[in-house]
């Protein structure tokens, strides 16, 4: 696989349920995402764009295809191994932010290094430096529900990579900020994406994040129907 491959996963079928009740999410969905660049998975509400996101993340097991990612053949790793896995090189960016309530901002963005068994202090203090790098420094001590919604999302984000991971998953980062908001939390997103070692998965529904992709993924109906460079001016999509 060329080594600028950052996600290659082929012919993924995902259903739920059983019997006449069972439902295909997935059904043969093919994706590549580059070290590089910032990937958009793209398509109307219901067509696998979730599932299919989760699945890279390593969160959901598919019922049949492969998925490698940074190298590594997560559909033939153990669940230890990819719980590890995802642990040490992906980060995650949620659309409700999924920020703890009771601990301040400096706890919240350290809890991925204490999962992976860095002492409280070390943590902290690498917490504080990306509280720092997203403009929120100044707020370490605050706690989420004193915080605007974009510095809420903001103080996920340094939590998404204050463990330093080769992959940012994103499932609708923007969908409930207001333009400007969202605006500054794209350009901090396509900063990271523009690293030769790192890469950014975003799912949306928010046409307004066009504008910052290098690819668009466009889905509909559990497949991926076409993954393309994103033109200036941003994409020509049938539901965009």
């Amino acid at each position: 696989m060329n080594p600028a491959v950052a996600i290659h996963a082929q012919l993924i079928t995902k259903g739920f349920g059983k019997g006449t009740a069972r439902t295909l999410a997935l059904k043969g969905a093919d994706l590549q995402a580059h070290l590089g660049e910032l990937q958009l998975i793209v398509g109307p509400s219901g067509c696998g764009k979730t599932t299919l996101l989760s699945i890279i993340a390593g969160t959901l097991v598919p019922d049949s295809g492969s998925v490698t990612v940074l190298g590594e053949n997560l559909t033939a790793m153990r669940q230890g191994k990819v719980t590890s896995f995802r642990r040490r090189h992906i980060g995650f960016i949620f659309q409700q932010f999924n920020l703890i309530p009771t601990l301040n901002l400096i706890e919240n963005a350290s809890v991925p290094l204490l999962l992976n068994g860095l002492s409280r202090a070390k943590a902290e203090r690498a917490a504080q430096d990306m509280l720092d790098l997203v403009g929120l420094a100044h707020r370490g001590k605050n706690y989420p529900r004193e915080l605007s919604g974009g510095q809420q999302q903001r103080v996920a984000i340094a939590r998404a990579m204050v463990h330093n991971p080769r992959l940012i998953i994103c499932d609708e980062p923007t969908s409930a900020l207001d333009r400007d908001t969202g605006h500054q939390v794209m350009e901090l997103l396509q900063a990271v994406a523009r690293k030769p070692d790192r890469a950014v998965v975003v799912v949306t529904h928010d046409p307004r994040v066009y504008a910052f992709a290098d690819r668009i993924a466009e889905m509909e109906d559990g497949r991926v129907l076409s993954n393309q460079p994103a033109l200036p001016g941003g994409p020509h999509l049938i539901n965009g």
